[in-house]
């Protein structure tokens, strides 16, 4: 029995020799390459992290968190004041007329109380710059809006105005319009004798367009065109716009997209009630073309306001422009098979009575 161990002692370490020497079959290299990715990755930790220098910060500043909150106010869910005394927050904005409010305003400037009675009365207007779709916005505008009663609004306006004829050249004077002329002002203008940037607004009748056409590429965006009321056959009206016009600018909100609000001066607390509540329909109007295409409203608060007092009372808008507009589903391609088989059928059905009649008659 004893010498038989020695003999099993070396086949147990030849079995293990072989083991280690062995390898199973089907099995994969064993230097694989790194996963795909694995040396992108280690490539990115050696590039070094410029860190950008950032100006000072205050230190009650650094550690405040910038919160987002809706611009667009909604307070139909809240419940209507029944009493005159309340907590506003409480309940909806009350909604005066434009003439109630305008009153409320003329009291408070009052001479025994502010004494500004002619201050200016403003429209602050707020606006949903949502596109037709829900990632597109409406751009920034830069409109005038033409009026039919007009105020002081401070500032000096000059309109260079070109027409062909006489007559339309002492239309456009009458009119107010700084310069008027013909063909010679684009002579002028090409010698430099002339400078156009004089005139901040250049308007033009439809007679004189083929005239003016040397001379487009100075005047670039400024050439007169349909599309911003500057070329067309009504001089007089043109004229007038521009020098008596509200001008306002709509730009969206910096941190929401969907929201822009802008502030026009559209008369003054002496004038008439009637001729403000107009100014004010014209303004809202020519704002409502700039309307997208789509459901829902656009223009969504206007508030009145005559500094220096803070009160600001809202009125109803859509009085005066259209709150939401609608426009027809578009018909799939199967309803408009089915409406084409069915003119078509209409259509075999009459040529088959217009036969028959043919036949009885005959």
């Amino acid at each position: 029995m004893l010498r038989k161990l020695p003999s099993l002692f070396n086949n147990i370490l030849s079995v293990n020799q072989v083991r280690q020497n062995a390898r199973p079959l089907f099995i994969s290299a064993t230097n694989e390459a790194a996963r795909k990715g694995t040396r992108e990755k280690a490539r990115k930790k050696k590039v070094k992290v410029e860190i950008k220098k950032v100006g000072f910060i205050p230190h009650n500043l650094r550690k405040k968190v910038r919160v987002t909150v809706n611009k667009h106010q909604d307070d139909s869910w809240k419940q209507i004041p029944q009493d005159d005394v309340y907590i506003q927050k409480y309940y909806q904005y009350r909604t005066f007329t434009v003439e109630d409010a305008i009153k409320c305003h003329q009291e408070t400037h009052h001479p025994t109380m502010y004494n500004v009675p002619n201050a200016p009365i403003l429209a602050e207007i707020e606006i949903n710059m949502q596109g037709e779709k829900i990632t597109r916005f409406v751009d920034n505008f830069h409109r005038m809006a033409p009026i039919n009663y007009k105020f002081n609004h401070g500032e000096e306006r000059t309109v260079l105005a070109f027409a062909k004829g006489q007559e339309y050249i002492d239309i456009a004077k009458k009119a107010g319009a700084t310069l008027a002329g013909d063909g010679g002002l684009v002579k002028s203008i090409q010698n430099g004798d002339l400078s156009f940037n004089d005139f901040q607004f250049i308007v033009a009748h439809s007679n004189i367009l083929h005239e003016i056409m040397p001379i487009r590429g100075l005047l670039k965006r400024r050439f007169p065109n349909p599309k911003n009321g500057t070329l067309g056959t009504d001089l007089e009206e043109m004229v007038q716009k521009f020098l008596n016009g509200i001008t306002y600018s709509v730009k969206k909100d910096e941190n929401q997209q969907n929201f822009a609000n802008l502030t026009a001066q559209f008369g003054t607390l002496d004038m008439d009630v009637k001729h403000l509540e107009d100014n004010l329909a014209s303004l809202l109007q020519d704002i409502n073309k700039m309307r997208p295409k789509r459901e829902g409203k656009f223009i969504t608060r206007v508030y009145i306001n005559s500094p220096p007092s803070s009160e600001k009372l809202k009125i109803n808008p859509f009085v005066y422009v259209p709150e939401e507009q609608t426009f027809a589903k578009k018909k799939t391609s199967a309803k408009v098979a089915e409406e084409e088989d069915e003119d078509e059928a209409t259509a075999a059905e009459d040529e088959e009575e217009v036969k028959e009649k043919k036949e009885a008659v005959n």
